[in-house]
């Protein structure tokens, strides 16, 4: 079977996915992206073809249309790419959805698309709207309902779809719910463990006694709570002194529009300006590996999640993996992998007091919370690994190659 792979990135949601298919089931497997593999990423056998898109939205573009415009030239430069290098036909096409990247493949292949499905855009009840201390403007709203125009065509152009969890299923349009499947990505759960690693952080030993918190993020910002992580961890090491605060991620700002609420030059430094912080607790290592998170987290006495209702991170299944006791947001799609004090901790997103005590708790007693880390990783391996993930996913692509594909 010959799979062609769309993505804007590499290896993004596929990568893996295109791995398993080749070196376990034999299959021949293309990716096409905009970025090329880095030294060393690349799986042996798979087939990569690079695009690069001709045009684009510009500064004269309707705010509300770039995203659209963009996806266009997009799917154009793939097409192009895939009618001038791609040099056989294949059986499937995968892609991810809001790029546009499988849009015109069905003018050049005649086969079942699938598309990659992770977010639906709601002006009301979301992501949007959850903290009215950051409102949108009306154009932000208008503009939200035209980003789901790419969405749309792909949902009616597609064979079929998949979206990585049931609350991000639960967002599109319920005419197009027999259409999806939810089928997560997989996490590798014998790279993201829990294993032995020296305390040391920043150079310095760090004592036994002492407790590591764990924070990780793309990128410092509201979206993702940092600002109230911040706060909570005020009156963590106010009410618990003997603390490390371990903070993953960037200052880049990667959802939402922080940078129209701020004068600092990051969400970070405008966080650190406005409150009065013990920063000898707190060390930021910025970007790091894989390997290197996972050391990390196998350090974490508690790991710290805050999202408003938006895609989950990979890094909460990663913690997870890593038997991280994980303090969650109490919101929609952490609700999906977190239930209170079975699988992890849970308080509301803005209850700053309710995750310091919480977190306190564990502090104090870390050995009688293990079992929600043990919890954890067991959840993972049973419903979100790459060992239940990838075969359910070839399954998938077996079942959908072999239907008649939709033709309009």
């Amino acid at each position: 079977m010959r799979v062609l792979f769309v993505h804007q990135n590499y290896p993004a949601q596929f990568g893996h996915v295109a791995r398993y298919l080749v070196e376990r089931l034999g299959w021949e497997c293309a990716f096409v992206s905009r970025r090329a593999p880095a030294a060393g990423e690349s799986g042996e056998g798979v087939l990569h073809i690079q695009y690069a898109p001709q045009g684009g939205a510009t500064e004269a573009s309707h705010y509300c249309s770039r995203t659209f415009e963009n996806a266009v030239w997009q799917a154009h430069a793939v097409y192009e790419a895939c009618e001038q290098r791609l040099p056989w036909q294949p059986d499937l096409v995968v892609g991810h959805s809001g790029f546009g990247s499988t849009l015109f493949l069905k003018e050049l292949f005649p086969c079942p698309v699938i598309n990659y499905f992770e977010y639906y855009y709601r002006t009301r009840n979301s992501d949007l709207d959850f903290r009215p201390e950051f409102p949108p403007e009306p154009l932000d709203r208008l503009r939200a309902r035209a980003r789901n125009a790419m969405l749309l065509l792909d949902l009616d152009n597609c064979d079929h779809g998949y979206c990585p969890t049931e609350w991000q299923r639960s967002l599109f349009p319920p005419e197009f719910g027999e259409k999806l499947s939810v089928l997560f990505d997989g996490v590798d759960t014998g790279m993201w463990r829990r294993r032995p690693v020296p305390r040391r952080i920043a150079g310095r030993e760090v004592p036994e006694g002492t407790r590591i918190v764990t924070y990780a993020a793309r990128g410092f910002e509201a979206m993702r709570g940092f600002d109230l992580f911040m706060e909570t961890a005020r009156r963590i090491y106010e009410a618990y002194p003997d603390v490390l605060f371990l903070v993953v991620g960037s200052d880049e700002i990667c959802y939402g529009g922080d940078e129209r609420f701020i004068q600092a030059p990051s969400f970070r430094e405008h966080v650190l300006r406005r409150g009065e912080y013990d920063l000898s607790r707190f060390h930021f290592p910025g970007w790091v590996s894989e390997q290197r998170l996972a050391e990390i987290f196998s350090l974490s006495d508690l790991h710290i999640y805050l999202t408003v209702p938006f895609v989950l991170s990979w890094s909460v299944f990663n913690a997870l993996a890593c038997e991280c006791v994980v303090l969650g947001s109490d919101t929609a799609p952490v609700r999906e992998v977190i239930r209170h004090r079975e699988t992890g901790l849970l308080a509301g997103f803005y209850d700053v007091e309710g995750l310091a005590r919480e977190a306190v708790a564990v502090l104090r007693h870390p050995q009688a919370y293990r079992s929600l880390g043990e919890a954890g990783r067991a959840l993972v391996q049973e419903r979100y690994s790459t060992e239940r993930c990838l075969p359910a996913t070839a399954e998938l692509y077996e079942r959908v190659k072999g239907q008649a594909p939709l033709t309009r």
